[in-house]
């Protein structure tokens, strides 16, 4: 791990003297690469799939591990769109002249070195390479066993691509090594990680973010909540739900949790049981969700705060806009709410007070996406509120610096 290190170091310095213009050509390659090899990654994701089933993975993480040429064209599509976003490096925030003389400018410049710990998601690593690249930060990138395989592929040809556009092929790593011990060694990497960003299940997270010694970026899990106000469009609501929920099940910004309106509820559970019904998703509510609606199961504390990542969602019904914020507030992740209202007021009480990275009015969560934001692609979804929140895109990946010109001035 410290050989891995080191040469991140020196891929570093190497970044530094890149251009844009460079780095555009680099990502652009790696593009072409992932579509010409795509065959080739296929047939070993196929091993991962296979080991996956042997060793019981839920539906959901096998989704999330599964590529088909589909999803490494979307992977290609992501490096392009990263490629063609502005250089996040080198932007003046902040230019003063002091009365003594000195010009003071503040710009943005790389994190440096980025460690990402992630699991069974092989498109992460095209994701964060690319990312980083773009923002000029070396990354060591440590993926989970169950898509070894995939990662391996995939990053020998980001790899290959980008020395054959003349770069130190260091800028990006994988470790290869998935035991726990390599894990550990990458939290306590002080003096060679500028950051670490752990992406996956909770227990991940919590397991980074409790036994790191290097700065950590927090990307949380998703307990997403929707919450259905007295004066919503239950058709609205329907669909909307519908969309959040089962669109992608294995994902993080899903629909987990629904909150409804105790003035409403007779008339928009059933809707939405109906449309959830067309994916045999499992409903857990409350005693006044199970008679608003037949074929509810009864809901425990513990459903209202779950991640299911599964066809499962649980239902809380409430009196007021007050107690379903209060609520969510609760048992949130901090990821993504939304509120499906015609009132205004509502609304706006809603985005206030919903303390959550994103809220929606009247959306899917589903759009809590670096891609569908406009940022080409994201390293992970911040729910901690220092440094970064939200997706994170490039400008996430940048700190910034002082540059401070002068003539000769000294301070009395």
């Amino acid at each position: 791990m410290i050989s891995l290190a080191k040469k991140a170091l020196e891929a570093k310095d190497f970044l530094s003297s890149v251009t844009e213009k460079q780095k555009n050509a680099a990502l652009l390659e790696i593009a072409k690469s992932l579509r010409n090899n795509a065959q080739t990654i296929i047939e070993e994701n196929k091993r991962d799939i296979e080991n996956g089933e042997r060793a019981g993975l839920g539906k959901g993480l096998l989704d999330r591990l599964m590529l088909n040429t589909q999803r490494i064209e979307d992977m290609a599509k992501g490096v392009e769109s990263v490629a063609a976003l502005d250089d996040p490096c080198g932007i003046v925030l902040e230019e003063k002249t002091r009365p003594n003389g000195l010009i003071i400018k503040k710009i943005t410049v790389p994190l440096g070195v980025i460690g990402i710990i992630y699991e069974a998601r092989p498109n992460v690593t095209a994701d964060a390479a690319a990312l980083c690249l773009k923002s000029s930060n070396a990354v060591i990138l440590r993926g989970g066993k169950e898509a070894i395989n995939s990662n391996i592929a995939i990053a020998s040809v980001m790899r290959n691509a980008i020395k054959n556009q003349g770069f130190d092929k260091n800028c990006i790593q994988l470790v290869t090594d998935t035991s726990r011990e390599s894990a550990n060694e990458m939290m306590r990497l002080d003096g060679y990680l500028d950051c670490l960003i752990p992406r996956g299940g909770k227990n991940l997270i919590k397991t980074v973010v409790k036994n790191s010694t290097v700065p950590v970026i927090e990307t949380g899990s998703g307990n997403c909540h929707i919450y259905v106000d007295e004066f919503a469009d239950t058709d609205m609501a329907a669909r909307i739900i519908f969309n959040a929920k089962t669109q992608r099940i294995s994902v993080c910004n899903a629909c987990e949790s629904l909150v409804i309106h105790s003035g409403i509820i007779n008339e928009a559970l059933p809707k939405i049981k109906a449309a959830l019904d067309k994916k045999s998703v499992e409903i857990r509510g409350d005693e006044r969700a199970m008679l608003a609606a037949d074929g509810i199961l009864p809901a425990s504390d513990e459903d209202f705060a779950e991640e299911y990542l599964d066809y499962i969602i649980s239902v809380k019904t409430v009196d007021s806009l007050d107690e379903a914020i209060r609520h969510i507030n609760k048992y949130s992740t901090r990821h993504s709410e939304a509120i499906i209202t015609e009132n205004g007021d509502n609304a706006a009480e809603f985005l206030r007070r919903i303390d959550s990275s994103s809220v929606y009015v009247n959306a899917s969560t589903r759009f809590t996406d670096g891609g569908e934001f406009g940022l080409g692609a994201e390293i992970g979804i911040s729910t901690q509120k220092l440094h970064a929140r939200g997706p994170m895109g490039l400008r996430e990946l940048t700190t910034t610096k002082y540059l401070i010109y002068g003539n000769g001035q000294i301070r009395e």
